[in-house]
């Protein structure tokens, strides 16, 4: 077999791209389940200890912090020992309680290592453990990433917010506008979609075998379970628990946070594809760095690859994201075990996600205002102004101007400043209009400044 390297891994993430998401392996990798799952274990029984369990009353609560450093000192050693212990358990979370309890002979605490897991199924600490590491690697990793591009995006939009330029709707020559704002409407999407993501609550099941604590209340019906469990995951967890469930969870909000995922990468797709048409347009140069090749074939080139590998690889995560959205929501009766299976690759569309927020921050860093070729553009489409022109012109009542102005301007003849002074002369409205009208330009016709 061959040995896991760079140049052998199967994903590229893992291969090609792995010193770039590097990070994201203390939330996603087999070795960062294992420890979140012994983080829930250990908080679990703490949590137990701070009840009135009989069994439990005596132990010593300054043994917490050590019970702690279990999961706080977690090294890949330690994994390694539980995927020992899971080669002959064949059952991933029984092997995470059996080391715990290695882990409790070691403290002296054998007498009490019988409530690690008590009363729980495996979703207990799945659907608490994979949670915990989707929410710490979207706000660790994944969120600071997307606000330092929205940061550089609006930056860009104020350093280019007088900058008018030739808007193209359907690609054809339409209304100015100004290259500030047209960024700003990507700072203002993509602001409006990480709040929502922000407010979406990251989902817990805990409950026991079929969500009902019926083992917790066999061996303590004086507790209350639900209030338990509802402290357990909101204070020791800090996640939302799901109140109804059956063995797993309900999947429905962490389904809206792949799916809000999602929409924001939808707008980082359109986003390179705009900046993408940009520099073919020459509107943006990019800057140039000794020794790298644009084709192998063409020494000119200088081609935006930033901007196609982050479309590239957000096409990637968000086929992901779409099965995960779509598939976890969905489960045979109380459960079956389809969803662990693909809760395991949460990492890959998130990494990504990130990758190709790496490549637009890059893609845009290289860019440089060709203001010689966005006048030009300008100067070219002085049929942009009509609009104006017959908006001013219903005003004063003027018969048919919107007719009378797709007269002049849908030809082929070169229409330019002095083509429509000459037409604005021809009109039957007062000099005052005319000259309001002669005002115009397609680098003073902007609108609105919006921000």
């Amino acid at each position: 077999m061959t040995d896991l390297h760079l140049l052998t891994a199967i994903s590229p993430i893992d291969g090609r791209y792995r010193t770039k998401v590097d990070g994201l392996a203390l939330y996603f990798s087999e070795y960062a389940l294992i420890r979140y799952r012994v983080m829930v274990e250990v908080e679990y029984f703490i949590a137990l200890c701070e009840e009135p369990i009989e069994q439990l009353k005596n132990f010593d609560h300054s043994k917490f912090d050590a019970l702690r450093d279990i999961y706080r000192n977690f090294q890949l050693e330690d994994a390694e020992r539980i995927k020992d212990i899971e080669s002959v358990t064949n059952h991933d979370v029984k092997a995470v309680e059996y080391y715990l309890k290695e882990q409790f002979d070691g403290l002296g605490l054998e007498k009490s290592k019988e409530f690690i897991h008590f009363g729980l199924t495996s979703q207990d600490i799945n659907n608490t453990a994979v949670p915990a590491s989707l929410r710490d690697a979207v706000n660790e990793v994944y969120y600071p990433f997307l606000e330092e591009l929205i940061a550089q995006l609006e930056k860009m939009s104020n350093e280019w917010k007088e900058v008018t330029m030739l808007a193209r709707t359907h690609g054809q020559p339409a209304s100015p506008t100004r290259l500030g704002k047209e960024i700003r409407v990507f700072v203002e999407r993509l602001k409006i979609q990480l709040q929502l993501l922000k407010d979406i609550p990251c989902p817990a099941k805990f409950g026991g075998a079929t969500g009902n604590f019926n083992a917790h209340k066999a061996a303590y019906p004086q507790i209350d379970w639900v209030a338990f469990g509802n402290r357990f995951v909101g204070d020791k967890l800090k996640l939302e628990r799901e109140q109804l469930t059956t063995q797993i969870s309900n999947y429905d909000n962490l389904s809206a946070i792949f799916d809000n995922l999602k929409r924001i990468n939808v707008i980082l797709i359109d986003l390179a594809r705009d900046f993408w048409s940009y520099i073919m347009m020459e509107y943006f140069k990019q800057k140039i760095k000794k020794g790298e090749v644009g084709s192998s074939a063409m020494p000119h080139k200088v081609n935006p690859i930033d901007f196609e590998n982050a479309e590239g690889n957000l096409g990637i995560a968000n086929a992901l994201f779409e099965h995960l959205s779509a598939k976890l929501p969905v489960s045979r009766l109380q459960r079956d075990l389809t969803d662990s299976t693909v809760l395991r690759n949460i990492g890959v569309p998130i990494a990504h996600s990130v990758l190709s927020i790496q490549s637009l921050q890059k893609g845009l860093g290289k860019l440089i205002i060709n203001q010689g070729a966005i006048d030009r553009d300008l100067d070219n489409n002085w049929a942009v102004v009509a609009e104006a022109m017959q908006t001013i012109l219903r005003r004063e009542g003027f018969a048919n101007p919107y007719e009378t102005l797709k007269d002049l301007t849908r030809t082929n003849d070169v229409i330019n400043g002095e083509s429509i002074a000459r037409f604005i002369d021809t009109l039957e409205v007062s000099d005052e209009v005319k000259k309001e009208l002669k005002h115009f330009t397609p680098k003073n016709y902007t609108g609105v400044d919006l921000y």
